[in-house]
């Protein structure tokens, strides 16, 4: 099951993203948990969960003005755009279609807000997983700071 986390609680969402991208991937903690997980309502956080109500996937989105703020750099218009990230799924459920559920359910949040695209930065070994989803690759590979390559990704709504 996928919801969206409505009464602040991100112990779960927390618990995939540090299996997923500080013990796994090596990312230091600090970078991993920022300061956009709690701006207020312009953070989405997604949550899917097993049968048995663990914790086994997740992702973020920003839009508005912390879309605005944190990527500055990339040009988004905060005002229509969804920012994906923090998209995670335990190492169990990996294989099962949940991260293209929790893409989608991102997608469907975003358009149920109003938002118009869904832009992203995808580390550059998962760019397929996102192909086909729809989005399209642009821009130069780069590196966000953590020493994964990363391309820039978007997909209109």
């Amino acid at each position: 099951m996928i919801e969206v986390v409505a009464d602040g609680d991100l112990s779960g969402c927390f618990a995939v993203r540090r299996e997923v991208f500080v013990v796994e991937q090596r990312i230091p903690e600090e970078e991993e948990m920022d300061a956009y997980d709690a701006y207020d309502v312009h953070a989405v956080h997604l949550l899917a969960t097993d049968g048995a109500g663990r914790p086994v996937g997740t992702a973020r989105f920003l839009h508005g003005a912390a879309a605005d703020k944190k990527y500055a750099h990339a040009g988004v218009d905060g005002a229509t755009t969804a920012v994906l990230g923090r998209l995670a799924v335990a190492k169990a459920a990996r294989g099962t279609g949940l991260g293209a559920d929790l893409v989608r359910a991102v997608e469907a949040e975003a358009h149920r807000r109003g938002l118009a695209e869904v832009y992203l930065e995808s580390q550059t070994h998962a760019l397929g997983f996102y192909e086909r989803l729809g989005y399209e690759a642009f821009g130069p590979e780069f590196d966000e700071g953590s020493g994964i390559p990363h391309r820039a990704m978007r997909r209109p709504l």
